[in-house]
């Protein structure tokens, strides 16, 4: 195993650490319990979006927080969902008298230590809501939860729900446009390679040089199935094909295609997974008028990539075109 570290019990607060150092101008970092809270935070009369888990999945989500996006982030430990006291704390950080929104991948972990923060902040009189994204269609329970997995679909909501507060939505528009974005959007994805979690140091699983694993989680969790490598252009359809089935689109529809790199695999080929894909859509009278490509929901270096679509209306559209200014999406500002 190699990799840029120095103690692999330390990995988590030094990445926090160069972050800070690195987008001073975005946001401040509490060290002590760890988070990552916008810079101007708390905004009066603003709703905090707070989201965060396990470390490893970079961007997400520390890279989501900023004008537009996220007010605070959580990094838990490698893959590991963080403690109650940081996501109290960063909800307590963010709270602008307008109540405060959880943004929580459906993990067993990630859930339960969401709920418990949510009931202390409860007990101060902090109004938290929360949504449960759920956006993997490649298997309905897996070792970490159970039901479906939130995984790179996580971006969108965080985008166009964090769109919303800025706008100045209340509390109840805000959860609503966040579970109308989580009720439109499904993802799955596919390995090309394991990862290596910093304090294991050894690979998450075993893949032959021949083999792929088509569905797996973010966390590098088993997915549908185990089949030798194909032409990018098969594994796009083996993917594509059940996301179409599950979320039903009629000739005419509009949709944001979101191609997203696991960690190791080159932009070049995530472009040959998009072409693909749009071109499915295509066939299928699904026009793609909103794209994102690139490495936003990762698995540390695993080689491999997920699909991602959202069906979009006008709403949503606008929504996703808002200004946005975080270290990992920025426009319009």
């Amino acid at each position: 195993m190699k990799k840029l570290i120095n103690d692999p019990k330390n990995v988590v607060n030094e990445a926090v650490a160069g972050f800070e150092v690195a987008h001073a101008d975005i946001v401040r970092v509490s060290h002590d319990p760890v988070f990552i809270v916008r810079a101007d935070a708390p905004l009066r009369g603003k709703v905090g979006i707070v989201s965060g888990g396990g470390s490893g999945h970079e961007p997400l989500h520390g890279g989501f927080v900023g004008f537009g996006m996220l007010d605070a982030a959580v990094p838990g430990p490698v893959f590991t969902s963080p403690t109650p006291d940081p996501i109290l704390a960063a909800t307590q950080a963010v709270d602008g008298g307008a109540g405060v929104l959880h943004i929580v991948k459906n993990y067993t972990g990630d859930v339960l230590n969401f709920e418990t923060a949510a009931d202390l902040a409860a007990a101060e009189g902090i109004d938290v809501r929360a949504v449960i994204i759920n956006d993997d269609v490649a298997v309905k329970d897996s070792l970490y939860t159970a039901g479906r997995r939130g995984v790179a679909g996580t971006v969108l909501v965080e985008k166009i729900t964090g769109a919303a507060a800025e706008r100045g939505d209340d509390l109840d528009a805000v959860l609503a446009v966040a579970e109308k974005v989580n009720s439109r959007v499904r993802s799955m994805g596919v390995a090309l390679t394991p990862c290596v979690v910093p304090h294991a140091g050894e690979p998450s699983f075993t893949l032959a040089d021949d083999e792929i694993e088509i569905g797996i989680g973010i966390h590098g969790e088993p997915g549908r199935e185990r089949i030798k490598l194909e032409p990018a252009d098969a594994i796009v359809d083996r993917l594509l094909g059940p996301i179409l089935d599950d979320l039903p689109f009629a000739s005419g529809d509009e949709a944001l295609l979101f191609v997203n790199g696991m960690g190791g695999t080159p932009q070049i080929e995530l472009y040959i997974v998009f072409r693909r894909a749009a071109e499915v859509l295509t066939e299928r009278g699904i026009t793609v008028t909103r794209s994102l490509v690139g490495n936003y929901t990762t698995s540390l270096e695993m080689a491999g990539a997920s699909i991602s679509v959202l069906k979009l209306d006008d709403e949503l559209t606008a929504l996703w075109d808002a200004p946005v200014q975080t270290s990992a999406l920025r426009w319009g500002r």
